[in-house]
Formats: structure tokens, C-alpha cells, sequence
């Protein structure tokens, strides 16, 4: 399982290409790490009902161009926060969208009923990792308590491949070290199989709140968005000199 630097919201493959350039140039040598491209979809821009976010996301059929490169962790968010009924039909559906060389499904939900993950998945015949992510809902659902979040995490024992821990939710929200550090390590002890990411108002000049993280876990994962856009507004397009220079200053940290 190959850690990753990521990016989401990308809309064209012409971004994939820049920031991977600039992610070759700066890894280090010998690092099995990968550049993470995240691609928005919800379950309305999958079943063209009207949103805000019409134009924030690529269109569903641009999603598998997007995915072209076979050097990059394609991964695609899929936001639900409503948590609808049929789960596993509507991953079979976002699934497809995501072409041969998808990589994996990041599912931005509250604690997803599991067998609705595995029955999707086995359905749609893609072998892809899910990325659970274990937003601020999600933690406030178990009730902040890092023993009722692994009594939950063990549901999903076998079906999920690692998880996200992020409070921020694209909010641009700032991580804090200290309060992710006891759930990363409980999670690291009871399911050391999963791998692990973070996420919260990481960008050019936060990318720093990590360290303390890396000291831990030297293979984790990282995932920008919010702190991508001068404006901090998610709606508008990410400024790709700011994501350039968030992968140099992250790529110094990680091995």
C-alpha cells in the first residue's frame, strides 16, 4: 500500500500532468509514495439533480480522462452525506465513471453501512481500495470517544482499506496534531492492515502541522483542498501555484 501526497479537486487531466511533473521533480529518492488525484462527485452530480457544487466538480464523463496516468493514485470522493438508502447501487454507478485506471473510492459519508461498501465493490468487478473518511460528523457521532470509534472501525474490518481522519471536511480548518494523535494511534494498534491519512487546513505554509504526525507514522497519508484557494472559498477553482508549492513543502517532510 503506497502512502500519498493528495490533491482533490482536479478538473482536467492537463492539471494531473503540471503537478505531477512538479511531485517527480521533488520526491525523494527511492520513495514509493504517490501523488493522490482526488476527483469530487456527490451523489446529485451523479444523478444530475440540481447543487452548488454543478460546476465545482468535473463532469461525470470527464472523470475517467482525468484518471489517464498510470504514475498517479486516482481516487474519487464520493460525497453523501445524507447517507441514502442503496448504497451499493450508487457505488456500482460512481464506480464506473472512474475508468480503468481508478484506484480507489473515497467515501465522504457518516459511517456507511458496510455491506452496502463490500456488496458495491464486489459488484462492480474494479478492484479498488475504499478510503473511509472519518469526518467531524463521524467523530461526534462516536461521541468523541476513541474506544467507540474503534468498537465502529471494527465493523468495517475487511471491507475498507484505510481511512482519512478529517476534522476540516474541505473547510480548510486547520488539524490539530494532538486531538488526531490518540484515534491514529488506537486505530494503527487494533487495525495495523489499514492505512492511514489526514487531512485539515493543510496547505503551502500549514503543511508544517503534520511533523508531529510523521513522527509517528512515517508512512501516512496527506490530502489538501480547502487551503488550495487564495480566496479559502471551495467553490472556486484550486490555485495551482499554491498546490505547487504545497507539494514542495510536504514532499521536504515526507520520505
Amino acid at each position: 500500500m503506497n502512502p500519498y501526497v493528495g490533491i482533490t479537486d482536479f478538473m482536467n487531466f492537463e492539471q494531473v500532468k503540471a503537478m505531477l511533473a512538479v511531485f517527480n521533480q521533488h520526491k525523494k529518492i527511492d520513495s514509493d509514495r504517490k501523488l493522490h488525484v482526488g476527483v469530487m462527485m456527490s451523489f446529485k452530480t451523479l444523478h444530475n439533480l440540481p447543487t452548488k457544487w454543478a460546476d465545482a466538480f468535473p463532469r461525470k464523463e470527464e472523470i475517467r480522462r482525468i484518471f489517464s496516468s498510470d504514475e498517479t493514485y486516482n481516487c474519487l470522493h464520493f460525497v453523501d452525506y445524507e447517507n441514502r438508502p442503496d448504497l451499493w447501487r450508487t457505488l456500482v454507478q460512481a464506480i464506473s465513471f472512474g475508468g480503468m485506471r481508478l484506484d480507489a473510492v473515497q467515501l465522504d459519508m457518516v459511517w456507511p453501512e458496510p455491506s452496502h461498501i463490500s456488496h458495491g465493490v464486489h459488484t462492480s468487478r474494479k478492484p479498488v481500495e475504499i478510503i473511509l473518511q472519518i469526518g467531524q460528523k463521524a467523530f461526534d457521532a462516536v461521541d468523541n470517544n476513541e474506544t467507540f470509534l474503534i468498537n465502529k472501525l471494527a465493523e468495517y474490518e475487511g471491507v475498507i482499506d484505510r481511512v482519512l481522519l478529517d476534522r476540516s471536511m474541505g473547510k480548510g480548518i486547520p488539524l490539530q496534531p494532538e486531538l488526531l494523535l490518540p484515534f491514529a494511534r488506537k486505530i494503527k494498534w487494533h487495525f495495523p492492515e489499514i492505512g492511514i491519512g489526514f487531512a485539515g487546513g493543510i496547505g503551502p505554509t500549514t503543511v508544517s502541522l503534520i511533523e508531529p504526525l510523521v513522527k509517528e507514522f512515517p508512512d501516512l497519508s496527506i490530502d489538501a483542498q480547502g487551503k488550495l484557494r487564495a480566496s479559502g472559498n471551495a467553490l472556486d477553482p484550486i490555485d495551482w501555484p499554491l498546490a505547487e508549492d504545497y507539494l514542495i513543502e510536504a514532499l521536504k517532510i515526507l520520505s
